[in-house]
């Protein structure tokens, strides 16, 4: 480790390691870009793992959209400050398209119909429509369009995951579905609560699996697809859900689980392990404590409290996220970005920030803050211009979208992610 009057030298600095940060690292990269990633965790950890475009629009009136594309044409006219209107379809497209084709590289499969939507069940019983699935849950869309009579497995210990909430919940709209708890292999003498990421390391334990289709098979009946939490496994989840399926002979689903996630781990285990593998450097866990401009770019202060670094880059992306993960933060009188003291667009009045009703369909105002960026993805002063040069923005920290309620994060992520490397490359 150099000390820190010989700072480490890059050409990017990217601030955030969430789906943006690693986004944005892996365009870099791949554009030949030296790349740092400086950042706590990896809020891709506490993700479902799927990966969302566009479900809804407009949130205020919940509608849905099998079509994202329709829906994304819709959001340009009625929204033309929505990031996603600054960079269009078919940029969004491709990008999300080189992540996707990252993950298949490193063992982590999605899939997709056509260029629509799909339905996935929800860990709450609810569904929700998203764009790109794990291919560990693709029989579940299956199981959901055609209402095959289906098992759903919980385990005893797994408090986050009801098996049969989720059966009670969908029962109205799926009479053959039905769930049970079992004991999860290897933890039959384990009193107490169990973690989702234990479980999917021991699943890849010799005779786990077989265990489990013991458990199962009983239970099965008229069952014709059995879904299950999302924990079958971390480095070998897909081998493991065709292997319970052939086992079983039913076809065997995953079912997001609530945060923390396995599929958010395996996410994240995919995006360190394969930008490693590129040549990005990690500065993890660590955050930007001071930061000076100058005509070669930033000089950054990177640390945590038992080591400091110093980090020269040419240019700064900065994925930074909202609230939870800091990159916004709300003292009594407004919304701040705390780190480059960036103008934040938001509400006048603390009063105005939320409305009445905490689940007004409408959302809150608050909601949509985050930092004005200019069509190079830029964050933009009081006056308007560029804060700093070569400094961009990308993911849920840019103002004008819910990502959330609009179920379009992981597009956004990504999307965002491409147009802000792209501008750093092409800089004058």
């Amino acid at each position: 480790m150099k000390g820190a009057n010989h700072p480490l030298e890059c050409e990017l600095a990217v601030i955030g390691c969430g789906l943006s940060g690693f986004s944005a690292a892996l365009f870099a990269a791949e554009r030949g870009i030296s790349t740092v990633v400086v950042g706590v965790s990896g809020a891709t950890m506490f993700a479902s793992g799927l990966l969302d475009l566009l479900g809804t629009h407009p949130v205020e009136t919940g509608n849905k959209w099998q079509d994202p594309w329709e829906a994304m044409e819709v959001l340009f006219k009625d929204h033309p400050d929505h990031p996603y209107a600054r960079i269009g379809r078919e940029t969004i497209a491709g990008s999300l398209e080189k992540v996707v084709s990252f993950l298949r590289s490193e063992g982590l499969s999605y899939l997709k119909v056509g260029n629509r939507n799909s339905e996935v069940m929800t860990p709450l019983g609810t569904s929700k429509y998203t764009y790109y699935v794990p291919q560990t849950m693709w029989h579940g869309i299956e199981a959901l369009q055609e209402k095959k009579p289906c098992l759903i497995v919980g385990f005893k210990g797994l408090t986050d995951f009801s098996a049969t909430q989720i059966a009670e919940t969908m029962a109205d709209r799926w009479p053959g579905i039905r769930g049970t708890d079992v004991v999860f292999p290897g933890s039959e003498k384990v009193v107490g609560l169990v973690s989702g990421d234990i479980m999917a390391r021991d699943m890849e334990f010799p005779g786990n699996l077989e265990k489990l289709v013991r458990e199962i098979r009983p239970l099965l009946e008229n069952a014709e697809a059995v879904g299950l939490p999302a924990v079958l496994g971390m480095n070998r989840s897909h081998e493991i859900v065709e292997e319970l399926s052939a086992e079983l002979n039913r076809p065997v689903f995953e079912i997001p689980t609530m945060p923390l996630s396995v599929p958010g781990l395996r996410l994240n285990e995919a995006f360190t392990s394969g930008l490693s593998a590129r040549g990005v450097r990690f500065f993890v866990p660590n955050r930007v404590t001071h930061w000076e401009e100058d005509d070669a770019g930033f000089l950054l202060s990177v640390g945590n409290k038992d080591q400091k670094q110093s980090l020269r880059a040419e240019g700064v992306i900065l994925a930074t996220g909202r609230f939870w993960a800091r990159g916004l933060r709300a003292d009594r009188d407004k919304i701040r970005e705390p780190l480059f003291d960036l103008p934040v667009s938001q509400p006048g009045e603390r009063e105005n920030w939320h409305r009445k009703e905490f689940l007004d369909q409408r959302g809150h105002p608050a909601n949509q803050a985050g930092i004005e960026v200019d069509n190079l993805f830029r964050p933009l002063n009081e006056k308007g211009d560029p804060a700093l040069n070569n400094l961009f923005g990308c993911g849920s920290i840019l103002a004008h979208q819910d990502w959330m309620r609009s179920k379009c994060g992981s597009g956004l992520a990504i999307s965002t992610a491409w147009a802000a490397v792209e501008a750093f490359a092409s800089r004058a």
